[in-house]
């Protein structure tokens, strides 16, 4: 196989020492005497998501001719954040990331601040994808995939889960969201390889559901024509490596809506104290609406970013 749990492992032993093992906290909230719930807060991480760990795991790979040469990627704002922050830990100073027009300045603002040079093309991320591998092409730059099918990504990606097994043993249930899948899919093959029995469940928004429809329609969509959403990390086609692995190992996929997302943010803001993104809580958004069909006793929640737009979370918080 392409990708197996040895990935993982070997991921795990490389970054350990330059990533935080983030919080598993349990919900004030969410929780009843039958079921406990608890935040997987990779919203922790120094540019306060889980991308560190796939960026960082394939960039320590690279030999110091490829360091030197210089590292592109293409982003909504989170994995280029990661990739420039790897790079500074790296000593790596040529760092180009491309991102859409419509990225939240916060966003961009993280990438500056870790050392990468911020490219704007496209008016979403297939275009920015599109037009973004032209110009890697183009410059000769080395390629840090996001999620389309670098094991090595996906492998560092899968390393929340030894995280959240080594904190919790009890936890049955994970559930995770879905924007190109190398999050869920790493997740889900180590998960399973841990723990067997183990539930692991995907959520999308329902403005880009590209993974469900992908398994609905036996079409592999590299892109996807998702409508507005304020999960601006979600949207976009699927990774050729997640489509072909995810639905052995993903228990069941959930979409949700946006209104849902946002008041889950709120939620999150006002009673947890978390500052989340909206991608994020989808997860959050699942269980409020399909708690039975999540199932489960001890539930880990991944939160996997935490990078709102500042306008946009006062938007939210004023309207729920």
């Amino acid at each position: 196989m392409k990708f197996n749990y040895n990935h993982v492992k070997d991921a795990y032993e490389r970054i350990e020492k330059h990533v935080r093992k983030t919080p598993l906290e349990e919900s004030f909230y969410l929780g009843d005497e039958s079921t406990k719930y608890f935040f997987k807060l990779e919203s922790f991480q120094r540019a306060k998501s889980f991308k560190i760990r796939g960026a960082l795991n394939k960039m320590m790979t690279l030999t110091k001719e490829e360091m030197k040469h210089g590292v592109a990627a293409i982003s909504s704002g989170n994995h280029g954040s990661s990739v420039s922050y790897a790079a500074s830990i790296l000593g790596i100073t040529n760092v180009n990331i491309i991102v859409p027009k419509t990225t939240p300045q916060s966003k961009i603002d993280k990438i500056r601040y870790f050392g990468g040079e911020v490219i704007l093309l496209g008016d979403n991320y297939d275009e920015a994808h599109s037009l973004g591998m032209n110009y890697i092409e183009e410059h000769n730059l080395i390629y840090i995939d996001a999620y389309y099918n670098d094991p090595l990504i996906y492998g560092g990606q899968g390393t929340v889960a030894i995280e959240i097994l080594e904190q919790n043993k009890d936890i049955d249930t994970i559930v995770v969201p879905i924007g190109g899948g190398g999050l869920i899919t790493g997740i889900a093959v180590a998960a399973k390889s841990i723990k067997p029995e183990i539930k692991v469940i995907g959520v999308q928004t329902e403005a880009c559901p590209a993974m469900i429809k992908s398994y609905e329609d036996n079409t592999f969509y590299e892109e996807y024509p998702g409508e507005e959403s304020i999960c601006d990390a979600l949207v976009g086609g699927i990774g050729k490596l997640s489509y072909e692995l995810a639905k052995d190992y993903v228990d069941d996929f959930i979409a949700v809506s946006e209104e849902s997302i946002a008041k889950a943010v709120s939620f999150m803001a006002k009673k947890e104290k978390y500052i989340v993104e909206a991608g994020s809580c989808t997860t959050v958004a699942a269980v409020m609406n399909y708690r039975e069909r999540i199932g489960g006793k001890n539930v880990a929640l991944v939160l996997s970013g935490g990078n709102i737009d500042g306008e946009v979370l006062t938007h939210i918080l004023s309207k729920y």
